[in-house]
């Protein structure tokens, strides 16, 4: 996944397998996002979050946006999430080095029922200097955009989720924890462990 300069200090990821899309415009809570899906202008939402469904080893990972009775969940690929996490923390480290911001930890689930609208296929990541706000585009897997595409006009379903600096944090920060959160690593050979254990190449191929 590679991210490349745009105007008005964009960056973009190309995605891994699998991404969503977006849309935002009303002012949200708790932090201050903005949302909106499709081409319908929804309530600001409450949350903004990564989380997963399924045991170790076997997680479905999905961004989730949801307030005022409404859920939008769209599935990616655990190395997109990672991916994510670790470019939202740059650019805030690039464009807001200095703001400190005291996270508000959110360790709980995934809104139920889960009904995933899309798998994401490409995600860009834009800052706006003028409002200081990051705004998150996924777009379903599939369907072809470039740097140059305005992803606010496109005629498809996508996501689009616009943070501000501490919205930003919070999500980065749970993003990661999603991702760290997973089947442990073999001490001797780094490959994740089943809870059975697993055939280990550094044991000759006896199971550790």
């Amino acid at each position: 996944m590679a991210w490349r300069p745009r105007p008005r200090h964009r960056r973009r990821p190309r995605a891994a397998p699998g991404s969503s899309a977006a849309g935002s415009e009303q002012v949200g809570q708790p932090y201050g996002l903005r949302w909106s899906y499709g081409r319908h202008r929804l309530r600001p939402p409450e949350r903004f979050v990564a989380g997963t469904v399924g045991p170790p080893g076997q997680r479905q990972f999905y961004l989730q946006a949801s307030g005022g009775g409404r859920v939008t969940s769209v599935a990616l690929e655990k190395a997109q999430v990672g991916i994510l996490a670790e470019r939202v923390v740059d650019l805030l480290e690039e464009y807001a080095p200095d703001v400190g911001i005291e996270l508000i930890p959110d360790n709980a689930p995934l809104d139920m029922p889960l009904e995933e609208e899309f798998t994401v296929g490409t995600m860009r990541l834009d800052w706006d200097p003028a409002t200081r706000r990051m705004v998150l585009h996924l777009v379903p897997i599939g369907e072809e955009v470039d740097e140059d595409t305005d992803l606010a006009d496109i005629d498809v379903a996508c996501l689009r989720v616009s943070l501000d600096i501490a919205a930003a944090r919070a999500f980065a920060d749970r993003s990661a924890r999603v991702v760290a959160a997973g089947r442990p690593p073999c001490p001797f050979c780094g490959s994740p462990l089943d809870p059975a254990g697993h055939v280990c190449p550094r044991a000759n191929g006896y199971k550790r």
